[in-house]
């Protein structure tokens, strides 16, 4: 009775498992028993039939083969999911890595629609996430329209004056050729510079005229030889072009920071392999550290090499912050060789498009606000802030962002995901399937055909200017006269419900030149001590 009432309840199971497959078949001999017109259904169950069976039969999917096309619901529902909870079951706060609400306002500035918010607030002024800029009983009215921020030590004889916000670095090949030469088109349309990522200058950045900053990784894309070497020539011959206004050695990049990357060969198209200067179906490696140099004197002597290969252009570095001793010992190098950088770019933990490995997305690197405050504080504490001007970029989208950014030490922001915001993104988090939907970050023409180069380059232009505006009417209303004013004691950070604090009253702030005079008082002094020129590694 047991092995009856056992072999019953698998038989039972088993049925239940088949029905769908069983239904399929019936309804298939029916429409064949009723014949005449009937058989037009075949249409729609013989495709359905045979698919039960192939799944019924398959090897590599249990599911499916357990519950023959009804496990593809599974797949259908998780292909659905993020478009479901971002139209449907989230909040306008909610969505990840940017909320519904900060998506609809770059989208609104993009198309030059209203971007006013009705009836206060959502956010909740008492939690611990809530920050605030302080505004002045006199705003000043009278600030001017537009700032440029001017980037070139004495040591640069081409210094570039540049917008306070500008497109961050994506290559051509994780972006669309369309949405690169949109993004170049709205820079020239705005004057504001287009960094070129670090998968070289492609036709498609040159074909608008925009200011480009060119951007030189560990593969040297554009500028390698055939062992995948820097290559002096090659690297001349592009850095004088006109329309490449700076150069930028990439350390790292906030979303997979002390990382390399594969292109693999079945992507490197014609196009791709003449921007990268690879050949057209090899593997494109872009190694996780740079071969040209392996000190901090090293890396300062390169960048002068590639000013004077660039006919005297400014030459700066991006990173995330890792390890701070790194950073002063890049400080340390400038004071004790005399060689500048012109500026440097601090990218954040929180950046990133394309896609990274999850472990380094989540848990390496330095979230942009420390990252940002440690390198002004290097800076600053070396007496270099004066000669040496500071970037940012990592999650920037708002008048207000980059008025709190400026305010923590920055004299520029650089914003990614928002200018694809603006391009049409619609986050839907298939950039490295080349599924991308609306074109932006795919090579499949039939989805590039989708996003037109001229209308979205006005709406990036549109963006760039509306954010910009929206910084000014934040310095009007605090009663400045530009951006720079802005001070950490400006900047609000609440710790509880029950408490808040200026900035500066959360995080240290040296003073000038302090880590020249007296390290030992500043709690950098650990780092400032492990830290020499002529190394990268921890001094004990």
């Amino acid at each position: 009775m047991i092995f009856s009432a056992a072999t019953r309840h698998h038989t039972e199971n088993l049925f239940a498992r088949m029905l769908p497959l069983l239904t399929l078949a019936v309804f298939t001999l029916l429409l064949l028993w009723l014949g005449g017109p009937w058989r037009w259904g075949l249409i729609a169950t013989l495709p359905l039939l045979a698919l039960a069976i192939w799944d019924f039969f398959q090897h590599e999917h249990s599911l499916r083969r357990n519950y023959p096309l009804l496990a593809r619901v599974r797949w259908a529902m998780e292909d659905l999911r993020p478009f479901a909870r971002a139209y449907i079951v989230e909040g306008d706060l909610e969505g990840r890595p940017f909320n519904h609400d900060e998506r609809s306002l770059v989208y609104a500035r993009a198309k030059k629609a209203l971007d006013d918010h009705p009836f206060g607030t959502e956010l909740d002024v008492y939690s611990d996430e809530y920050e605030w800029l302080a505004h002045s009983i006199v705003p000043n009215e009278k600030a001017p329209k537009d700032w440029r921020v001017t980037v070139g030590t004495e040591q640069c004889k081409r210094p570039y004056s540049a917008a306070l916000l500008n497109i961050s670095a994506m290559s051509f090949g994780s972006l669309s050729a369309n949405a690169i030469m949109a993004l170049n088109k709205g820079a020239a349309l705005g004057g504001f510079y287009h960094d070129t990522g670090e998968g070289g200058l492609s036709k498609y950045h040159r074909a608008h005229g925009g200011d480009l900053v060119w951007e030189i990784g560990s593969g040297y894309f554009g500028c390698r030889d055939e062992k995948g070497g820097f290559d002096e020539g090659l690297f001349s011959e592009t850095a004088s072009i006109d329309q490449v206004k700076m150069v930028e050695i990439k350390l790292s990049q906030g979303a997979k920071p002390g990382h390399g990357g594969v292109l693999p060969g079945p992507k490197v198209s014609e196009e791709i392999a003449e921007t990268r200067h690879v050949k057209v179906g090899q593997d494109c490696v872009s190694p996780a550290a740079h071969s040209t140099f392996s000190t901090p004197i090293e890396l300062l002597e390169w960048a002068a090499r590639l000013r004077d290969l660039s006919g005297g252009k400014p030459v700066g570095i991006k990173l995330c912050v890792g390890q701070p001793h790194e950073v002063f010992a890049i400080m340390k190098a400038m004071r004790e060789t005399g060689i500048r950088l012109d500026f440097i770019v601090v990218d954040g933990a929180e950046g990133g498009t394309g896609a990274a490995p999850v472990e380094l997305s989540n848990r390496v690197g330095m979230p942009l606000r420390e990252g940002l405050i440690l390198v002004r504080n290097a800076l600053i504490g070396c007496d270099l802030k004066g000669e040496i001007k500071l970037g940012t970029s990592g999650k920037v989208h708002s008048g207000a962002g980059l008025a709190m950014n400026i305010g923590l030490g920055a004299d520029w922001c650089n914003a990614a995901r928002a200018m694809m915001f603006s391009l049409g993104c619609v986050q839907s988090m298939r950039c490295h399937e080349d599924t991308c939907p609306t074109g932006i970050a795919t090579q499949d023409k039939t989805r590039q055909r989708g996003l037109v180069v001229e209308d979205k380059a006005e709406r990036v232009a549109n963006f760039q200017n509306a954010t910009i505006q929206a910084l000014r009417t934040m310095v009007v209303a605090m009663g400045l006269d530009n951006p720079w004013q802005i001070t950490p004691d400006h900047i609000n950070e609440r710790l509880n419900s029950a408490r808040a604090h200026a900035i500066d009253r959360i995080y240290d702030f040296l003073p000038n030149g302090i880590l020249l005079s007296d390290p030992d008082s500043t709690h950098y002094s650990r780092y400032w001590n492990a830290a020499q020129a002529h190394t990268f590694q921890r001094v004990i």
